[in-house]
C-alpha cells in the first residue's frame, strides 16, 4: 500500500486546518480590539440593543457572503450578487404589493425560484459557454440591475404598499430573537453541514483545491460549479425577499455595492481567491467585521464615504496577512519533511 499520497493529503489537510484556525482566531481578536476602540469613542456601542441592530443588519449580508464564499472556494466569483438580490426584491415586492393575501413563506419560495434562475443563467454561461466567471458576472451585474429598472419602470415599492403580515415577517420575535436573525442562523447551519459533512460539499473544496486532480478523481467540475451558482442564486433570491420585508421597501438601488461587501467579508474571513481554502464560520466573522464598521460609522460620526476606503484597506490587510500566514505554515511543513 502506497502511503505517500495519504501522508501528503494529511499534511495538506493539516495546513488547511491550521490556516483556518489561525485566521479565525486572528479575526476574533481583531473584532475584540475593534469593539474596545469603538466603545471608547461611543458609549452607545456596547449595549444589547445595538448589537441586535448589527446582527439584523448583517443577517441578509451573511446569506450573500455564504454564496460568495462558495464561489471563491471553487475559484469562481459572482459579481452579480447585489443585482441578483435587487431583482427578486423588486419583482417579488411588486407582486406582494398587488396580492396582499399572499403568505410570506410563499413569497420567499418565489424569490428563491427567481434567484435560482438567475444563478443558473450565470452557471450556464460559465460552464457551457466557457466565459470566465469575472466577465460573466460583470455582465449579468448590469443585466440584472437593468431588469430591475425595466420591471419597476423606475418606481419604488413603499412601506404603505406592503401588507403588515409581510413587513412583520422578519421582525417578529422567535424566543425573543428577531426572526430574520433566526432565519440567517438556520441558513448558516444548513450550509455549514452541507460544506463539511456531505460528499458534494467536500467536492466543492476539491474542485477549488486542484481542478485537474478532482477531474481524475471522477468529480465533474462543471457540475459542481453549476451547482454552486444555483445555490448562490437561491441565497440571493431569498435575501431579496427578506430585504423587502426587513426594510419595507424595494428600490432600484437595492443592495447596490454588495459585490464589494460580500467579497470583502469572505476575504477577511480567510477565503482565498486561488480557491480551495475558506470556512463558513470565518466568512461570517468577516461579515460581522463589516457590520461593526457600518455601525461605527453612524455612531462615531465618520463620513459614510470612508466606508469604501475602509473596505479596501481591510481587504488588502486580509490578503497580505493570509499570504504571510500561508508562507509561515509552508515553511513549517518543509522543516517537518526535512527533519
Amino acid at each position: 500500500m502506497d502511503t505517500t499520497h495519504t501522508d501528503d493529503t494529511s499534511e495538506k489537510r493539516s495546513i488547511f486546518l491550521s490556516l483556518a484556525s489561525v485566521r479565525e482566531t486572528s479575526i476574533f481578536g481583531f473584532i475584540v480590539v475593534l469593539i474596545v476602540l469603538i466603545s471608547l469613542r461611543s458609549p452607545y456601542f456596547l449595549n444589547v440593543s445595538n448589537f441586535r441592530d448589527i446582527f439584523l443588519d448583517i443577517s441578509i449580508l451573511s446569506m450573500i457572503v455564504i454564496a460568495q464564499m462558495m464561489m471563491l472556494v471553487t475559484r469562481s466569483i459572482d459579481l452579480s450578487v447585489g443585482s441578483g438580490l435587487g431583482l427578486p426584491a423588486m419583482a417579488i415586492g411588486m407582486y406582494v404589493s398587488a396580492h396582499w393575501g399572499m403568505p410570506p413563506a410563499v413569497a420567499v419560495l418565489m424569490g428563491i425560484g427567481l434567484g435560482v434562475l438567475l444563478g443558473a443563467f450565470n452557471g450556464v454561461v460559465v460552464t457551457i459557454g466557457r466565459v470566465p466567471p469575472l466577465i460573466t458576472t460583470l455582465g449579468t451585474l448590469s443585466i440584472y440591475r437593468g431588469l430591475v429598472y425595466v420591471v419597476s419602470q423606475g418606481a419604488w415599492v413603499d412601506a404603505h404598499e406592503l401588507p403588515p403580515a409581510f413587513k412583520e415577517f422578519t421582525i417578529r420575535p422567535i424566543l425573543g430573537i428577531p426572526s430574520l436573525i433566526v432565519f440567517a442562523a438556520i441558513v448558516a447551519v444548513i450550509f455549514y453541514y452541507f460544506l463539511n459533512y456531505t460528499r458534494t460539499g467536500r467536492q466543492i473544496y476539491a474542485v477549488g483545491s486542484n481542478p485537474t486532480a478532482a477531474q481524475f478523481a471522477g468529480i465533474h467540475s462543471n457540475r459542481i460549479i453549476f451547482l454552486v451558482y444555483i445555490l448562490s442564486g437561491a441565497l440571493y433570491g431569498m435575501g431579496g425577499v427578506m430585504w423587502v420585508s426587513r426594510y419595507a421597501n424595494a428600490a432600484n438601488n437595492t443592495a447596490m455595492g454588495w459585490e464589494l461587501q460580500s467579497v470583502a467579508a469572505a476575504v477577511i474571513g480567510g477565503v482565498r481567491f486561488s480557491g480551495g481554502v475558506g470556512t463558513l464560520p470565518g466568512a461570517l466573522l468577516g461579515a460581522f467585521v463589516l457590520g461593526i464598521i457600518n455601525n461605527a460609522v453612524n455612531l462615531v460620526g465618520i463620513s459614510p464615504f470612508w466606508k469604501q476606503v475602509m473596505y479596501g484597506v481591510v481587504i488588502v490587510l486580509a490578503v497580505v496577512s493570509d499570504s504571510l500566514i500561508s508562507q509561515r505554515l509552508q515553511r513549517t511543513l518543509r522543516v517537518r519533511r526535512t527533519a
